[in-house]
């Protein structure tokens, strides 16, 4: 007797729960009398979700709105100088004056150091002294053979002339070694820090001090694989640094490498910032946001797409009756989806209870979102983007 008891009573419970969930079938609507002896399931209770009226899913529609889509992509960066240069000696010497003063703005040319000019100043004297010897005897040797003097050969005028030439060599060569012991500013821009001083001796190719262009800035940082369509369309850089919060500088792509890591999967690219004002300073971290807006797109809540075997499916009436759309999904963000599809805008999509729904099947349609409405969620994250 127990048995059949509990048999019964678990009969019981499971038509119950199919009954509120799915509804009381057509066949027993006609034999409880009227449509309003059926029972809904948990949405229908609250009137949100879809049921059945005569055999029909009450659903909820939203007109196919268009939206364009706006991918972000954040990265860490450090940053360089545009142009930079280490400077070094070309000789060996002892420092005589130096103008290395600390984050001073020097132009290209300006004297940065000087090395004891002494020796290098004694030979182009004696290079001098013999180039205007070599000078004489050509002068003499060609006054000679003017007069008609047969006794001064052709070799020995063209000997005295090559003489000249060396000579003239010499002194070019002195003149430069000279000029080395004054170092100069390759370019233009703000010193490091140095520690040479008056006194010190130096050896060829050392190290005295760097110059920094900060004209502007050089962001380097790395993007992922999924990046590499974007750097090839007109994008928005927007950086920012802990050294000015709140402070968004606008960059634009300078260069990008022409392979990925093999092993993060990620592109280098390289960002510009304007640094008229001088703001910003070499070495500075940045955070930064490729922002990249595409063309409207079809645009619905995630909730309007379903599955099958053949992939994903948005549902629309059509003459009273459910249709389903194939669609590829592009993005998703949020509770959002944009889609590839060939529906007009405006078409009216079924956004609620399309998981009910069959092909063919009778449908309709309670009630209809405000055309070109997004899901509160999706709005606020895109309220983030600056413009």
């Amino acid at each position: 007797m127990r048995t059949v008891t509990a048999i019964t009573a678990s009969a019981i419970i499971l038509g119950g729960a199919y009954v509120l969930t799915f509804g009381v079938p057509a066949p027993l609507q006609g034999v409880l009398g009227s449509e309003d002896a059926r029972v809904t399931g948990p949405a229908g209770a609250g009137g949100a979700g879809p049921r059945q009226r005569g055999g029909a899913t009450t659903v909820i529609a939203q007109p196919l709105a268009l939206q364009p889509y706006e991918d972000v992509i954040r990265a860490v960066g450090s940053a360089r100088a545009l142009h930079r240069a280490n400077v070094t000696t070309e000789s060996a010497g002892e420092v005589v004056a130096t103008y290395l003063g600390a984050n001073r703005l020097v132009e290209a040319g300006d004297v940065l150091l000087e090395l004891d000019p002494r020796a290098q100043q004694l030979a182009l004297d004696l290079a001098q002294a013999n180039l205007k010897q070599a000078q004489q005897t050509v002068d003499r040797y060609e006054q000679l053979r003017a007069n008609g003097n047969l006794t001064l050969t052709e070799v020995a005028l063209s000997e005295a002339q090559i003489a000249l030439e060396q000579a003239k060599i010499e002194v070019e060569i002195a003149q430069v070694a000279l000029e080395d012991r004054t170092v100069r500013a390759p370019i233009s821009g703000r010193l490091g820090l140095s520690e040479v001083e008056v006194g010190d001796i130096l050896s060829s190719n050392e190290e005295i001090v760097s110059i920094d262009d900060l004209s502007a800035l050089l962001v380097q940082f790395e993007l992922p694989e999924r990046a590499i369509g974007l750097l090839q369309k007109d994008t928005t850089i927007l950086a920012s640094t802990p050294s000015f919060t709140g402070k968004v500088f606008e960059a634009e792509i300078e260069s990008f490498d022409s392979r990925l890591d093999s092993v993060t999967r990620s592109i280098t690219v390289r960002a510009q910032i304007d640094n008229s004002d001088g703001l910003l300073w070499s070495g500075m971290t940045f955070s930064v946001r490729l922002i990249h807006e595409s063309g409207p797109l079809p645009a619905l809540p995630a909730t309007a797409i379903t599955w099958s075997r053949a992939g994903s499916n948005i549902w629309i009436e059509e003459d009273g009756k459910a249709k389903a759309v194939p669609v590829v999904i592009l993005h998703r963000r949020n509770e959002t989806v944009w889609i590839d599809t060939d529906l007009e805008p405006g078409t009216m999509v079924i956004t609620e209870g399309a998981q009910k729904l069959r092909e063919g099947g009778a449908v309709e349609i309670l009630g209809a979102v405000v055309e070109g409405a997004l899901s509160q969620s999706d709005a606020e994250n895109k309220a983030e983007v600056p413009s």
